[in-house]
């Protein structure tokens, strides 16, 4: 609890606004902490490093309440850090988002009544650099309204220079250690972006289908298949049936016709097909199918590609030219008119996956495709959890990581694009093929050219954590930065971007893992737990609230809502709460201040304290203490709350209140306590800085005239505790509230004086007398008093003179009417929840409404008795 060395305080001022607007505050706040670059990490520093990067946001987002919850995070966890004497690096960052941002600039182009193919690649690229340029990187601008204390000078684009010879280099060293090849084989086509993508870019939903069954064969030699994509039965090389099903066994390598065609197919026999399942046989489209094409492998089937990359039939001439859904009808009528269809279920929900970009039905499809061999990528990313040099937090989302690295699958790389890496690989006019790394000059001449595809997005992504540091370089960042401390992401993209960093990064590092932690969020939903969705209506745009509320408010009831891995629900009420809590610091150091408070001078010994002042500083120190523990855990949530009911019930609600008292007393006790109120708030701002740091900076300078939280120290749990202190205190609040509850029950309007008697000694309470009076409003008993009403509480007694102030028969009356009807209510629960017959019938949901209506009764039964019995008889 010592003050920053670097900042000598002046005499603080005691001049705030009667209000806190954040509106005035936060924006030029802001842009002062980027000026003294309080957020430049430097290289040279012989400080800790502490480094985080940013989940780079696409080029085309803008801030939504996911990235305003993560970026809360990453910025508490990098301000606290900071104030601990690190040299803490948080980098931020954006992604060209191949496919999402091509279909931006293509959109603007058919405005135009144009094509990128009317542009030409060249002169399409330029165009959506300008595009980047203009409309790009909108969210950079929003981040600072959030209070991202991110190193501006470090920012980096996917597509930048660095970064582009960051892919090279590596797209190269993968190729020539045979962890990069090409094959022809079966990918995701999306017939809208026009483009190949990954398993984990198809989003599968339930779709209302067809399912028909028809007859293949003729006479004896026949089988009949069930499909829900009959358009491609025109691809059909084969059917195939289980080794052992006797059903079919007579014609296993006989060739059967093939309906609506002039083909002949074979019957194969392969262990994939279950013959449990449906007919127990199968269609086989080796080009249309990623199963299909296994077999086709398998039994050397030709594959036969019937569409072309925007899902047209190309073969086979009644269909040619038709959609492949307007194919599918017309295929299907063909055959009923044949009597070949056996059976038809309509409508069929089945599950079909979609382009995450788009939503366009995905096709499967035989491509010519870039691979990245994962297996000992992979193997590498799960060994580096397993051994424990990467911690996943929380752990019990290790499973889902390792269900992921244990089975991944190739990957295919190569988009169909023209924005974004271009593969470095050229072809030349007999068949050569050269990778050129990024310092290498590619082959010349005649016949030579360059593979048309660019790499997927979160190829270049997955080098973030070193690329963004310079390398391949041996840079003095990537020296003192590397491997970076946390990633904090959702646990959503675990598939798409964390299993891939950790592949390139152990890859590409000589084994160093890219991070040492992993913490996994859960998402951001709506206050009823609700995904957020545009066609839900239930979306908000942070910077609404924002406007609104102020960026601390947003960021506190986000913080607030974080349990590990767990969603987050958030509702504008909450936000309403949290800006009340903004609202409570700007007015409770406002008091201290005009009362006094200061942070000049050591505290004063605890000998010359009252209890009073040893209580709140007892607490502090476990709240500190607390607070590290929950940080250190990434319980943002259970830190929040800690500090929220410290600030708002303990410091505000309490010693505030208590030390007005000790104020108006003067004197020494006065002194104490003004440099404690003090020493609570300085350290209370900084606990408090990291998630709400606007308002915490503006309170701290005029409290200490220090030149900025951002750069103070964190405080440390000095050890100081007084345990006798704390249940002393505790004892007092007792008291008092059970006076309070007890003048509420009888209608006491909260500032109306009642006369007292208080007999508090031999208690702890002693002390206390001035306090108890002055936050209870009871007035000295006065020579007519009349004890109407004895509260014996923690050994002290509290009687009350209540004949001034309230009807004492008007009060029995109402409440011996309020207790018969709690009665009655416990009556008739008891006889229903006595009754077996209703019990035998009744719902549980029923029966559980009433055993809560019989707690509820025997709850207000004691309540009410307790107010008779404290009342004086009529």
């Amino acid at each position: 609890m010592t003050e920053n060395a670097q900042q000598q305080p002046t005499a603080p001022s005691t001049e705030l606004p009667t209000q806190y607007a954040p509106a005035d505050v936060e924006g030029p706040l802001y842009e002062r902490w980027v000026e003294r670059g309080y957020f430049a990490a430097d290289a040279k520093s012989d400080k800790p490093a502490y480094t985080i990067v940013i989940p780079p946001p696409n080029v085309t987002g803008s801030l939504h309440l996911g990235h305003a919850f993560q970026h809360t995070l990453m910025d508490a966890l990098t301000r606290r850090k900071r104030m601990q004497g690190f040299e803490a690096l948080w980098l931020p960052g954006m992604d060209h988002a191949g496919i999402a941002t091509q279909n931006k600039v293509e959109q603007q182009l058919a405005e135009e009544g144009k094509s990128r193919q009317d542009l030409g690649r060249e002169e399409f690229v330029e165009r959506v650099w300008q595009w980047k340029e203009e409309y790009g990187g909108r969210i950079l601008g929003q981040m600072r309204r959030l209070g991202d204390g991110v190193d501006w000078d470090r920012e980096r684009f996917t597509m930048d220079e660095g970064l582009s010879k960051a892919v090279q280099t590596i797209f190269k060293k993968l190729y020539e250690d045979e962890l990069i090849y090409r094959a022809e084989r079966i990918i995701n086509w999306c017939p809208r972006c026009l483009t190949a993508i990954s398993d984990i870019e198809v989003e599968y939903q339930e779709d209302d289908g067809e399912l028909v069954s028809i007859k293949y064969g003729e006479g004896d030699e026949t089988l009949v298949v069930a499909t829900t994509r009959a358009e491609t039965m025109l691809g059909d090389t084969a059917v195939a049936v289980h080794p052992d099903d006797e059903r079919y066994k007579h014609l296993v390598g006989k060739r059967i016709k093939l309906p609506l065609t002039d083909r002949t197919i074979p019957v194969v026999a392969d262990t994939h097909v279950d013959p449990e399942f449906g007919t127990g046989a199968v269609k086989v489209t080796p080009a249309h199918d990623p199963n299909d094409f296994a077999i086709g492998q398998r039994h050397d089937l030709e594959s036969i590609t019937v569409m072309d990359e925007r899902a047209v039939i190309t073969v086979h001439g009644p269909f040619e030219g038709l959609d492949r859904f307007e194919a599918r009808s017309a295929i299907v009528a063909a055959l009923r008119s044949q009597g070949r269809i056996v059976a038809e279920k309509r409508p069929y929900v089945h599950s079909v996956g979609h382009c995450s970009r788009c939503s366009t039905t995905i096709e499967p499809r035989l491509s010519m495709q870039w691979w990245v061999k994962v297996g000992p990528l992979a193997k590498a990313a799960g060994d580096a959890v397993r051994d424990g040099r990467v911690k996943i937090h929380p752990e019990d989302m290790s499973k889902r990581y390792f269900d992921w690295v244990d089975n991944m699958h190739d990957w295919c790389i190569s988009r169909q694009l023209w924005w974004g890496h271009r593969i470095p690989v050229w072809y030349g006019p007999e068949g050569e093929v050269v990778c050129v790394g990024p310092d290498e000059q590619p082959p010349t001449g005649e016949g030579w050219r360059q593979d048309t595809d660019v790499l997927d997005t979160w190829f270049s992504s997955g080098l973030w954590p070193f690329s963004t540091l310079g390398w391949p370089e041996q840079t003095a960042d990537l020296r003192k930065f590397y491997p970076t401390d946390v990633l904090l992401t959702g646990h959503d993209i675990i598939f798409f971007w964390v299993a891939r960093m950790m592949m390139f990064g152990l890859y590409a590092m000589d084994g160093e893992v890219p991070f040492k932690t992993i913490a996994l969020t859960g998402l951001v939903r709506d206050e009823r737990g609700k995904k957020m969705s545009k066609s839900f209506g239930n979306v908000v745009d942070p910077l609404d609230w924002m406007d609104k509320y102020g960026s601390d408010a947003v960021r506190f009831t986000l913080a607030r809502g974080a349990n590990p891995g767990t969603d987050v629900p958030i509702g504008e009420d909450w936000v309403q709460a949290s800006r009340n809590f903004a609202n409570k610091i700007w007015n409770a150091t406002r008091f201290a201040l005009m009362n006094g408070a200061t942070v000049e001078g050591p505290l004063p010994d605890p000998s010359e304290m009252s209890a009073t002042d040893r209580w709140i500083l007892s607490r502090l120190n476990k709240t500190v203490a607390e607070v590290d523990a929950f940080y250190d855990d990434f319980q943002f949530a259970k830190l929040s709350d800690s500090l929220y009911h410290f600030a708002w019930d303990e410091v505000f609600d309490w010693y505030v209140e208590l030390s007005k008292t000790t104020f108006q007393a003067g004197g020494r006790g006065a002194e104490v306590s003004r440099r404690v109120l003090g020493e609570v708030l300085d350290v209370t701002l900084k606990l408090l800085h990291p998630v709400v740091p606007f308002v915490t900076d503006t309170l701290w300078t005029t409290l200490t005239g220090g030149e900025s939280v951002v750069i103070a120290d964190w405080p440390a749990d000095s050890g100081f505790r007084d345990d006798t202190a704390e249940q002393e205190i505790e004892t007092l609040q007792s008291v008092i509230t059970e006076v309070r509850r007890f003048r509420a029950d009888q209608g006491l309007q909260p500032g109306q004086r009642v006369p007292a008697r208080l007999t508090l000694d031999g208690t702890a309470l002693a002390p206390h007398e001035a306090a108890i009076r002055q936050l209870l409003r009871l007035q000295p008993e006065g020579d007519a008093f009349a004890a109407t009403a004895t509260l014996p509480v923690a050994g002290a007694t509290v009687a009350l003179d209540l004949s001034g102030t309230i009807d004492v028969a008007a009060e029995r009356k109402r409440l011996a009417k309020d207790l018969a009807a709690a009665e009655k209510e416990k009556a008739q629960a008891t006889a229903k929840l006595g009754n077996e017959a209703f019990l035998a019938k009744a719902p549980d949901n029923v029966v559980d409404k009433i055993r809560g209506r019989l707690a509820k009764a025997d709850e207000d039964i004691a309540r009410i008795q307790a107010q008779l019995d404290r009342l004086p008889q009529a």
